[in-house]
């Protein structure tokens, strides 16, 4: 049985530095223990072929990488680290995911942009401390109703793992209104 896993994309749209030009930097360096694989340097995504350098890495507007850090720190005294799927994305490459999957919701209009394309968002699932999968519901790149919050797809054991990471992430990551 393959672990399924499912995506958690954390848009913090409301990062202090946010559209104030702020310069990116490498989430490892402000995150200890984050995991870094990015599908999109390789040809395992939905696009089917790499589309980011190889030993590219997770850049993000600093206050993202901080929340970042702070979530880790959380998750870590449960058993958990965050392993990070996407995070700053080039617009050439918002260009190429819409013209393949041209649908609001799962993947931004290139004309306005994306969270990822300034570096405040970042797509993150879960994994032990050991770095190994937590199985979640769906597979990374699933666009479609399985992958929603509170969709019945995936085991049991998937949904109580996502349940667990998602309110976490929210309150961690997501400021309030």
């Amino acid at each position: 049985m393959s672990v399924r896993l499912l995506t958690a994309l954390v848009v913090l749209a409301a990062a202090r530095d946010a559209g104030s030009g702020a310069t990116l930097v490498d989430a490892t360096t402000r995150v200890p223990g984050l995991v870094v694989e990015l599908p999109y340097a390789t040809e395992d995504n939905f696009l089917g072929r790499a589309v980011y350098p190889e030993g590219a890495r997770c850049l993000l507007l600093p206050a993202v990488a901080d929340r970042l850090a702070q979530a880790e720190r959380t998750l870590e005294a449960q058993g958990f680290r965050l392993k990070t799927w996407d995070c700053y994305r080039p617009i050439h490459v918002q260009w190429a995911m819409w013209k393949l999957v041209p649908r609001k919701g799962y993947v931004a209009d290139p004309h306005t942009g994306s969270n990822h394309n300034r570096g405040a968002a970042v797509d993150v699932t879960l994994v032990t401390l050991d770095g190994l999968a937590v199985e979640m519901p769906t597979p990374f790149d699933t666009f479609g109703l399985a992958a929603h919050h509170g969709s019945t797809a995936g085991t049991v054991e998937s949904r109580a793992q996502e349940r667990r990471g998602a309110p976490l992430l929210d309150v961690t990551l997501v400021p309030a209104p």
